[in-house]
Order: C-alpha cells, then structure tokens, then sequence
C-alpha cells in the first residue's frame, strides 16, 4: 500500500439547498462560474497531480452530472436511496478510490494562487499526518461568514477554535472509516478521533479562496479571478 495519495474524492452529491432557485433544475456543481462549471474549476486542479483515479459521489440530479462527467474518465459512485454526507460517501466510494491515502475536495470553492493540491502533496508526511487539511486565513476568504474552524499550532497540529476556515481540500488516510457505526456521517467524527491522538494536521494557504455555497458568491469568486 502506497503512503502517496493516488485517487482524488469529489464531493458533489449535496443538495445546494443555499443556492436556492438555481438549483431547482441542475446540481450545485454545474452551476457556472467565469463561464464554465464549478466541477470543472475543481477538475482543473486535480489535472496538475495527475491522479491515477478520480472518483466522484452523486445523489442530486446524479443524470446530469454523470452525462457531464463521462468524457473526463470520472468514477462515480451513487448514493442511493439516502446521501451519506462526507463521510458515509467516501467509505462508500474506497473500493473504487483504492487503497492508501485519498485527496478529498469539496466542489464549491475557487481558489486564485498556489494550486492547494501540489502544495497538500508537498507537505505530506504520512508518518506523522493521518490527514492534512488546507486552512486559509480569514483575511484571504471571500464570501465566507464566521470565525473560522482552526488554529494551526507550531508545529502544524490543527486545534478546533476561530482563525482559519478549511478549504475543502485535504489528503485523509480512510483506515479508520471502518471503525464508524453509523452510515451517513460527516468526516468531523473521524477528524475528532485523529485529533484526539495528535494526527490532525493543517496547512495555511498562501492565496485567496472564495465559497460559492450561496448564489451571491459567483460574482465574488468571478471579480476574484478577474483581478490577478
């Protein structure tokens, strides 16, 4: 089993309830954002790591987003009848993902700098990291309400508490998946027992980082991009 993540986890099975109208009739991620869909902003980066499989989970209009994800190679695993939330969807998804560490990365955010995921796989060191999670400082989001979700400690160790929001992005070993009764869970409850043993680590993004989890962040994430 490789130490090296090697298969990407596309969460784009939500509802997107928050955007409102605008997801009446497609799912969040194929909303368009600087003319092209926010799946496919998020596709762009994945390229630059060059994956050996990328996987994403479905339940939302799954049609749509199966037709548009087809001439990209895309594994797609279906959540049916109930979603599974983060973490039920990605032990879902483990047999097509493979084994060994996985990068996981939400589909509603755009990023203007470093591409986080060569910056996530520079700083990996499995031997001390059960996940590491990209944090961007509150300065450097736009469109995000709130305090934050961590504190980076010196020596990299992720504390819950205001400063830094995660980014949706990290590489995550999927071990203790396993251990969790439950079946639709958030990934929080496996971050909490990584945390518990000093496992949980975070990396601050050097750029910018917008949400486009309501309809008012397009704008936001397209005057971003604009100004480079």
């Amino acid at each position: 089993m490789t130490d090296t993540p090697e298969a990407i986890m596309l969460f784009a099975a939500g509802f997107g309830t928050r955007m409102g109208a605008l997801t009446r009739t497609r799912p969040k991620p194929l909303i368009p954002v600087a003319g092209r869909p926010l799946i496919d902003h998020a596709l762009e980066l994945t390229d630059a790591v060059r994956p050996r499989r990328v996987v994403a989970n479905l339940h939302y209009l799954a049609d749509l987003l199966a037709d548009h994800l087809a001439p990209r190679g895309v594994l797609l695993s279906h959540e049916q009848p109930d979603i599974l939330e983060t973490g039920g969807g990605l032990r879902a998804a483990l047999p097509q993902l493979g084994p060994g560490p996985v990068f996981t990365m939400n589909t509603d955010a755009i990023w203007s700098g470093p591409n986080p995921l060569e910056l996530l796989l520079d700083a990996w060191d499995p031997a001390r990291m059960d996940a590491l999670l990209i944090c961007v400082p509150i300065a450097q989001t736009i469109g995000h309400a709130g305090p934050g979700d961590f504190r980076i400690d010196p020596q990299g160790r992720l504390e819950r508490g205001p400063g830094q929001v995660y980014g949706g992005i990290q590489i995550l070993k999927t071990d203790g998946l396993a251990d969790i009764p439950e079946k639709a869970f958030s990934l929080n409850v496996l971050w909490d027992r990584m945390h518990r043993d000093g496992r949980l680590y975070g990396l601050q993004y050097p750029g910018r980082w917008c949400d486009v989890g309501r309809p008012e962040g397009i704008a936001l994430a397209e005057d971003m991009l604009a100004d480079v």
